[in-house]
C-alpha cells in the first residue's frame, strides 16, 4: 500500500492536485478494489488526506477537464439519437473520439510516472456501455455488434454505425442469359451511355439483383454485396439444390426478418428466373467461408455436346479415362485470370447418345475445372479433353450445373 500511496502522491503533485477521482483511480486498477475508478480514486484521496503539503483540487481535472461530469448529458444525447434512428438491433458496442489534448496529457502522466494505466477512452466506453445496456435492455457485443455507437467529443455529435446483415442460402438459376452479379457496362463502366441504354449495365438483371431487391426492401438496407461459392457462366443454368451464397446487406434498419416470407417474396419477384432456398442468418465469417469453398468441393455438370464427326456409344467409352486434368487458364478468361496451369480431378463420367453428332455428358469433378474447355480442348490448353480423346472437335452446346457439393 505504501508504494501505491507514493505513486498516487506523485500523480497528484504532477497535476498540482487538479485530478478527478476517476483519472486518479484509473491508474490503480486492479491494485485497489472498488466498483469503479471513481471509488478507487476517492479511497486514495481519503487515505492521503493526512499528508502534509499535498495540493488539493482547485480547478478542472488536468487530464480530462472534468469530462466525466458530462456523461449523463452525453448519455441522453446518445439515447435520443438511437430512438430517433428507428434502427433495430439486439446488441451494440460503444466508442468515443476525444480531443488530442486529453490523450496527450494522459501520456504525459504515463511518461512521468513510468507506469501505464487503462486508457481514458476505455473507461468512457465502458461507462456508456453499462448505462446503455441497462437503459436499452440490450447486450454489449465486442466481436460482432449489430451497431457501433460513436460519441464524438470534438464535434459533440453522435454517430451510429450499422454493421452489415448476412444471409446465407442457395440459389437456383432456372433460365439462361442472367449473370450472377450486376455487370457494369464495359463502355461507360456503369455511368450510363447509348451502348447500355443508359442503364449502366451489360444485362438488365442478375441473380444478385433479383434476390437483393426484396431483401433491401424488407431490411431497409442501403446496398448489397453478393458472395457466391463460385459462379456459373451467363448461358449456364444452376439447377439441383442450388449454389451456396451469402448476401451482405449494408446498414440494415431491420434485422428481425421473417425468412420464410422473405423467401416467398424473392421467388415471386423473380418470376421463375431465380429461386432461393434455405435462407438463414449467419455471421460475417461465412462471407469468406462460402467464397473459399468454391474450389474445395466437387460439382456435377450436365452438358449437351456436339461432335464434328459421327460417334457411337463405343466411341464414348474412352471418356471414362478422364481423371487428372491439366488446364491452362482458358483463352476466354485470360484477360482477368492469372495465366497458369491448374490441375483438377474428374471423379465420374456418364454419357448417353442423343444422335450421331450429339450426346449427353454428366461429369462430377473438382471445383475450378472449366467444363466448356474440358470439352473443346481450348486449342490444346486443356489436356486431356473430350476433343482430344474422341479425335474429333467437340463443343458444348448447353451446360447446366446439377450439384455444388459443400
Amino acid at each position: 500500500m505504501e508504494n501505491i500511496k507514493d505513486q498516487a502522491i506523485e500523480i497528484i503533485k504532477i497535476t498540482e492536485g487538479n485530478i478527478c477521482d476517476r483519472c486518479l483511480g484509473r491508474n490503480f486498477y486492479p491494485k485497489i478494489s472498488g466498483k469503479d475508478n471513481r471509488e478507487r480514486g476517492h479511497k486514495l484521496k481519503i487515505a492521503l488526506s493526512t499528508e502534509e503539503d499535498l495540493p488539493e483540487k482547485s480547478n478542472e481535472c488536468y487530464i480530462c477537464g472534468d469530462i466525466f461530469e458530462t456523461l449523463k448529458n452525453k448519455l441522453e444525447k446518445i439515447i435520443d439519437e438511437i430512438n430517433n434512428s428507428k434502427i433495430e438491433f439486439s446488441n451494440f458496442l460503444v466508442g468515443c473520439r476525444l480531443p488530442e489534448e486529453i490523450l496527450d496529457k494522459e501520456k504525459i502522466i504515463w511518461n512521468k510516472t513510468g507506469f501505464k494505466s487503462e486508457s481514458i477512452k476505455k473507461e468512457i466506453n465502458r461507462e456508456f456501455g453499462k448505462a446503455l445496456a441497462i437503459h436499452l435492455n440490450k447486450e454489449v457485443e465486442f466481436d460482432n455488434p449489430n451497431m457501433v455507437v460513436m460519441m464524438d467529443y470534438i464535434t459533440d455529435k453522435v454517430k451510429l454505425q450499422i454493421n452489415p446483415l448476412f444471409l446465407e442460402g442457395r440459389y437456383r438459376k432456372l433460365i439462361r442469359g442472367i449473370p450472377q452479379t450486376r455487370w457494369p457496362c464495359r463502355k461507360c463502366r456503369g455511368k450510363g451511355c447509348d451502348f447500355c441504354d443508359f442503364t449502366g449495365k451489360m444485362y438488365p438483371e442478375s441473380v444478385e439483383e433479383l434476390i437483393a431487391e426484396r431483401v433491401l426492401q424488407e431490411s431497409g438496407g442501403q446496398e448489397s454485396r453478393f458472395h457466391g461459392a463460385g459462379r456459373e457462366d451467363i448461358d449456364v443454368r444452376m439447377l439441383g439444390r442450388g449454389r451456396p451464397f451469402v448476401l451482405e446487406i449494408k446498414e440494415p434498419k431491420i434485422r428481425s426478418l421473417n425468412l420464410k416470407e422473405l423467401t416467398e417474396k424473392i421467388n415471386n419477384h423473380s418470376q421463375g428466373k431465380v429461386e432461393v432456398l434455405n435462407l438463414q442468418m449467419v455471421g460475417k465469417e461465412r462471407r469468406s467461408g462460402v467464397k473459399k469453398s468454391s474450389t474445395e468441393t466437387f460439382k456435377t455438370y450436365h452438358a449437351v455436346v456436339e461432335v464434328e464427326n459421327t460417334i457411337s456409344n463405343d466411341d464414348l467409352k474412352i471418356l471414362n479415362t478422364l481423371k487428372i486434368i491439366n488446364q491452362r487458364t482458358p483463352i476466354r478468361v485470360s484477360h482477368r485470370r492469372a495465366d497458369k496451369i491448374r490441375v483438377r480431378e474428374v471423379k465420374e463420367v456418364e454419357t448417353k447418345i442423343i444422335d450421331s453428332n450429339h450426346f449427353d455428358l454428366i461429369i462430377k469433378c473438382e471445383g475450378g475445372l472449366y467444363i466448356k474447355e474440358l470439352i473443346s480442348g481450348d486449342e490444346d490448353r486443356t489436356k486431356p479433353s473430350v476433343t482430344s480423346l474422341l479425335g474429333s472437335q467437340a463443343i458444348c452446346v448447353d451446360l447446366d450445373v446439377l450439384e455444388v457439393n459443400i
